[in-house]
């Protein structure tokens, strides 16, 4: 029998490109990352978070440690029914329960989650290659409380009406 030569994977990854990465894949080297005490930098995907983080943002996760995320914070999370990776905002907490949910999810919360299954807080954020401060900073309370209530999207769209509105009387 004639044995087939296999390519060796390539073991390196070029310093400044991408290391394409998601689900199971990106979890399970965030988490191994994170327990080295070293944060972990990756682009986000999806809308859940919109408009304060962007599908296509680079997003910078940090270690918790014993810290325990503040309301209105944005934390890593491993989704209690689907084990999956998850970037939401923290919008109520008891001792060691945090009521979490996206920005742009308010029907759909992911409920309360444990503790032990958060993995990290985001700490940065670029678009476009700048950082971006809003939503994390102290009106992540305010995000919070707006998103908790179902009034941050509606008071999105409104302002989204009102811009077309004055950008159209210009033309």
């Amino acid at each position: 029998m004639k044995s087939e030569r296999v390519t060796p994977p390539e073991l390196f990854h070029k310093a400044g490109s991408e290391l394409p990465l998601s689900g199971s894949a990106l979890l399970e080297l965030m988490k191994a990352i994170l327990a080295k005490d070293v944060p972990v930098r990756f682009r986000a995907c999806g809308s859940s978070m919109e408009p304060f983080i962007q599908s296509g943002d680079v997003i910078t996760v940090a270690p918790l440690h014993k810290h325990r995320p503040r309301i209105g914070e944005v934390v890593a999370f491993i989704h209690p029914e689907n084990n999956k990776l998850v970037v939401h905002r923290v919008v109520a907490k008891n001792d060691d329960d945090f009521f979490i949910q996206g920005d742009s999810d308010h029907n759909f919360p992911d409920g309360l989650v444990l503790r032990e299954n958060l993995i990290g807080s985001v700490t940065h954020l670029w678009r476009e290659g700048r950082k971006v401060r809003l939503g994390l900073g102290p009106e992540r309370l305010l995000i919070a409380f707006l998103s908790r209530r179902g009034w941050l999207i509606s008071l999105r769209n409104r302002l989204v009406l009102l811009k077309k509105s004055f950008s159209g009387n210009r033309n």
